[in-house]
């Protein structure tokens, strides 16, 4: 056998290799120069037909396919740059935005009753007994065009009103003396779309079950229940084990708070859901819906982490201080939400938007579908009952508007890139205060809201080693205080009763951040009237001047207007005085306190809280309390009064 000896020594071989020149014409002229460096002897015909000069070009193309892939791929990664819809579209998802497919139209819907009058004492008044619920989800369309339909979105409750819900009473009909018949109207919320259903037949569990929607227009998911009558909820993601539910505001429900029913009709509450799913928007604008891992059919109470089985199946399993869980399958438990099995899915859902869906004004006009709801109990006619059931109609006084296609692939980067510092939780103080608006009226009226750093009084600081007895405020990290208000039925301002803090609070605990403890607190509320002098243009009529004045200054304080912490400039008032037309000059404006009796029982002292200029003269700007409070013109009909001369 011949013996041949072979080196196993490496050669230490150094070639320059550029890895930045990424096209063809810079591959090619790049292979052509590593050719002609370290391989001259070997070849060194470069004629554009010679067959060398083929695998070099070829192998440019190959290089410049190559590296367009891998550019647009990791182009394709970044949600700022990315341009094909599907990726898009994935990864806003991922950063917990969901696209929009379509937009529906929406609008408010005058909705009406009769109900029967009944005598009390010597007037006639609407027998309230006979007020419906009007549950959500009535279907209404147009008679000129059946196929577009709306749907309302919240309860229309005729037994209650507030100042953010109210309803009106009007005489419907009469014997010819006295009224025999009132009708109620109220408004209520309605957005465009059609109401379906789907049926999906589920095997054996399968974690993470992922089921398609077949129509590519849907606009939220309504309802979702099994052949064994138990309800399935969608949640934001799947983690999220609670929904948000309300139940009607008596005293079956919570003995205590039931006594605010009139301004607070609904409680909000927790529900705890372990049959829950999310939703995804595929890329052909398809829905698909994702249910969790849950496969077991133990309940969660008998395998929540403790000592005993965390790190394993069975109990004294070794110390796992520094392992690494997964909270979700630390044991298989159904943190994530059960998986559906042997069992069949109904959905429901609403589809349709887009341009075709904003209709005009009083077209909405014919009711589809409704539930009512009334306490037979209190009836005494049946006959009249039958009566009101069948007058419920409803109109449209505003045109339906809103509706359009659905995000763009621009729209859906910007709104992703938007959503995920939000990261759906209350940081800062604005995001406090647009959720405490978002709060529905039907959970009570939260008309002003103003939120600040919790403050807590040291009173007892010595001075020069003395108990002096001075005060110094001291900031508490830890906790804020939201000072809240709300209108009577009058619009007036008033504090929020137990009812409204107690659902604000329920809302409020979902959103906080873990270390951010709210006190809920009343707001002051300062009670003032206006005094002004104002010299006239000759030839005007002072007593309409004097009106229009009134007027302005009606509109300038409206309390819709003002918000808790809000100055009062004194040379604003003066400059919308003197643009009032008739006005020469603003000769006297006095603001002044109404405190007790019909008025708040808080005095503030004006005089003290409109501090001096540079000049010695007073500045123009009365401040507000250190402790939030609001300026409120509490009867502007008696508390402005105006003069000429």
């Amino acid at each position: 056998m011949p013996n041949y000896n072979f080196s196993t020594k490496k050669e230490n071989v150094k070639k320059e290799v550029r890895y930045f020149n990424k096209e063809f014409v810079y591959f090619r002229s790049n292979l052509i120069d590593f050719a002609k460096i370290y391989f001259p002897n070997e070849y060194n015909d470069f004629n554009e037909s010679s067959p060398g000069m083929m695998f070099i070009e070829m192998a440019s193309y190959v290089g410049d396919v190559l590296s367009f892939y891998v550019d647009k791929q990791f182009k394709e990664n970044l949600l700022a740059y990315a341009e094909e819809k599907k990726n898009v579209v994935s990864l806003a998802q991922t950063m917990g935005y969901k696209p929009t497919i379509t937009v529906p139209a929406t609008t408010i819907l005058d909705v009406y009753h009769i109900v029967p009058s009944k005598l009390i004492g010597s007037d006639y008044v609407p027998d309230m007994n006979y007020a419906l619920l009007v549950k959500d989800g009535m279907t209404v369309s147009s008679e000129e065009d059946p196929s577009i339909s709306f749907r309302t979105i919240e309860d229309v409750n005729f037994k209650h009103s507030s100042s953010l819900d109210p309803m009106e009473k009007t005489i419907y009909e009469h014997d010819g003396t006295n009224p025999t018949y009132f009708l109620l109207k109220k408004k209520a919320k309605a957005v465009a779309g059609t109401v379906t259903t789907e049926i999906f037949t589920v095997g054996s569990p399968e974690k993470f079950k992922e089921l398609i929607l077949s129509r590519d227009d849907i606009t939220e998911i309504l309802s979702c229940v099994d052949s064994d009558g138990n309800s399935w909820y969608e949640t934001p993601y799947l983690a999220q084990s609670t929904i948000f539910t309300d139940v009607e505001n008596n005293s079956s429900q919570d003995a205590t708070l039931s006594q605010y029913a009139g301004d607070t009709p609904y409680l909000l509450k927790l529900k705890k859901v372990p049959r829950r799913f999310v939703t995804r928007v595929l890329s052909d604008n398809r829905t698909k819906i994702v249910f969790g891992a849950g496969v077991s059919d133990a309940p969660d109470e008998e395998i929540v982490p403790n000592p005993s089985n965390v790190g394993g199946a069975v109990g004294n399993t070794p110390n796992y201080l520094t392992s690494d869980f997964d909270p979700v399958n630390f044991l298989f438990t159904k943190s994530y939400g059960q998986a559906p099995s042997n069992t069949t899915l109904t959905f429901t859902y609403a589809y349709g938007g887009g341009m075709e869906t904003n209709v005009t004004s009083d077209s909405l006009n014919s009711i589809v579908g409704s539930t009512l709801s009334i306490d037979e109990t209190q009836i005494a006619n049946q006959n009249q009952l039958r009566t009101v059931k069948a007058s419920v109609a409803c109109i449209n006084p505003s045109p339906a508007i809103g509706g359009k296609s659905g995000d763009t692939v621009e729209e859906i980067r910007q709104n992703a890139i938007a959503h995920f510092p939000t990261q759906n939780r209350a940081v800062t103080k604005e995001d406090f205060i647009v959720r405490t608006y978002a709060l529905p009226a039907k959970y009570g009226n939260v008309a002003k809201a103003y939120i600040t750093q919790d403050e807590q009084l040291n009173i007892n600081d010595k001075v020069d080693g003395q108990e002096g007895g001075k005060i110094s405020r001291t900031e508490n990290p830890l906790a804020l205080n939201l000072y809240t208000l709300g209108y009577d039925a009058s619009g007036i301002l008033v504090n929020l009763d137990t009812a409204v803090k107690h659902n604000l609070r329920t809302y409020l605990a979902q959103y906080r951040m873990l270390t951010d403890s709210i006190n809920i607190l009343d707001a002051y509320i300062v009670n003032i009237a206006v005094e002004f002098e104002v010299i006239t243009i000759n030839n005007s009529n002072k007593r309409e001047v004097v009106l229009r004045c009134i007027d302005m200054l009606k509109q300038y304080f409206s309390i819709t207007r003002w918000q808790i912490n809000q100055p009062l400039i004194r040379t604003d008032i003066n400059y919308q005085l003197s643009l009032i037309e008739g006005v020469q000059n603003v000769t006297m404006l006095r603001i002044y306190n109404k405190a007790g009796g019909n008025y708040s029982k808080y005095k503030y002292d004006l005089i003290t809280a409109e501090p001096l200029n540079d000049d010695g003269e007073k500045g123009g700007m009365i401040y507000p309390s250190v402790d939030p409070m609001i300026f409120e013109v509490k009867y502007p009909n008696t508390d402005i009064i105006g003069r000429s001369r």
